[in-house]
């Protein structure tokens, strides 16, 4: 019997996702000036005010109030009739530095024998179901929100979008899980007031369906575009207004859209979010990890979707163990525990290891905070960061290390594919 699956996303100027990005936004500038600095950092925002709170251990200084600052601006919160803006909102930053009980069980004589910065259980994913490798009804989500924010920022075909929004897909599979139909799409998208409640309604419903989703059809692949048949269910602004959104309509917190941030109900969590993490978190640093297994083993033809696992003990260097479930999609004569030992010694798993494979202290994270942070673009950017004394840094920054597929020839030895 065919079944449904859902998936959701949600756009930059998402309150929890404001959060996410000046967190990471304070990341990539420490780890530009000091790649060996340990952070952990939380936002939170509401009604004209930012929060910051966390541990830091640095050797260089940087002005907060002013990275927060910019991040919103880039976002989009230049008004003041947003009552959240980047140029008048509050920063109150509680930031202090980082317990040295947690940070001797991390740093260690050598490099190689970092602990764990924390205990947890990660969880990596792919599925051969598009092809980045992500579930089809999150990717679907995302990218209808990035042309969204497109749309905003041309203000063109489109004029009257704010920066807060939120998308959800919902997509029939058949009994042998081949995606069959977009069965309903749902878009909330914060907007500027209307003469009448009426009026609005039907010019959003109207440019949605005949503006944005063309745009989406465009831009997915030949044979993902008959999924967007004319029997879909729009939702779009199901409540009525939005005009009031961002941190003014709700709180942001950094660390509460992990669903969003990874596979969107696929696969497992193990519960521990990402931004506002220097890569000694194995909450961030090992979830990239894994997917980087994950996504390698795929493309190379061991399976057509796998589910990986890895779990830590805070201060111990090599993991608890690794787990994979191929979920019944590999045809070798091999079981799954099988398939974890020699996969385990294809991949080293040491905190450290992870850090120089993935090339994760380099200031890369700004760009994971908002729209997913697997299944993107593998890329090197230019990027250029100041300090409060003036002193400018530009460096080149490969993003998404984890999204590569460098490891399929070895993989394909290691299972004689």
């Amino acid at each position: 019997m065919a079944y449904l699956f859902t998936s959701e996303s949600v756009s930059e100027g998402h309150p929890d996702k404001v959060a996410d990005q000046i967190s990471d936004a304070l990341i990539d500038n420490f780890l530009a000036f000091d790649p060996e600095s340990k952070v952990a950092c939380e936002t939170l925002v509401t009604t004209g005010q930012v929060v910051l709170a966390g541990e830091v251990n640095s050797k260089t200084y940087l002005d907060v109030q002013k990275i927060a600052r910019d991040t919103i601006h880039k976002i989009g919160y230049t008004k003041g009739e947003y009552m959240f803006d980047s140029h008048s909102c509050g920063v109150l930053s509680a930031i202090h530095e980082q317990s040295p009980d947690i940070n001797q069980g991390v740093d260690r004589g050598s490099k190689e024998e970092q602990g764990a910065g924390d205990q947890g259980m990660m969880f990596g994913y792919a599925t051969n179901e598009t092809n980045n490798y992500m579930p089809l009804a999150l990717d679907i989500s995302h990218l209808i929100l990035k042309e969204l924010a497109e749309l905003r920022r041309e203000n063109n075909e489109i004029t009257y979008l704010r920066p807060d929004s939120k998308s959800q897909v919902t997509i029939e599979y058949s009994d042998d899980n081949t995606p069959q139909r977009i069965d309903a799409i749902v878009v909330s998208t914060q907007h500027d007031d209307f003469d009448t409640d009426e009026a609005m309604l039907d010019k959003i419903r109207t440019d949605i369906k005949e503006i944005l989703i063309p745009r989406v059809i465009a831009k997915v692949p030949d044979h993902i575009k008959p999924l967007f048949t004319n029997e879909i269910t729009y939702h779009i602004n199901p409540t009525g207004k939005f005009v009031i959104g961002g941190p003014h309509g709700d709180t942001g917190l950094t660390g509460r859209k992990i669903i969003v941030d990874t596979y969107g109900g696929k696969g497992a969590h193990g519960g521990g979010a990402f931004s506002g993490k220097d890569p000694s978190k194995v909450d961030r640093s090992a979830a990239y990890a894994t997917r980087h297994i994950a996504k390698n083993l795929v493309a190379a033809g061991l399976c057509e979707e796998v589910l990986v696992q890895v779990s830590y003990a805070i201060g111990v260097v090599e993991p608890m163990g690794i787990f994979i479930d191929t979920y019944g999609t590999c045809e070798l004569n091999l079981t799954d525990g099988e398939i974890a030992e020699k996969v385990s010694n294809i991949f080293d798993m040491r905190p450290a290891a992870i850090e120089e494979r993935l090339k994760l202290r380099q200031p890369m994270y700004s760009e994971t905070a908002a729209y997913g942070h697997m299944g993107r673009n593998h890329e090197i950017v230019s990027k250029t960061f100041e300090q409060p004394n003036g002193e400018s840094k530009t460096m080149d920054v490969e993003l998404f290390t984890w999204e590569k597929l460098d490891y399929v020839d070895e993989v394909k030895a290691a299972f004689d594919l």
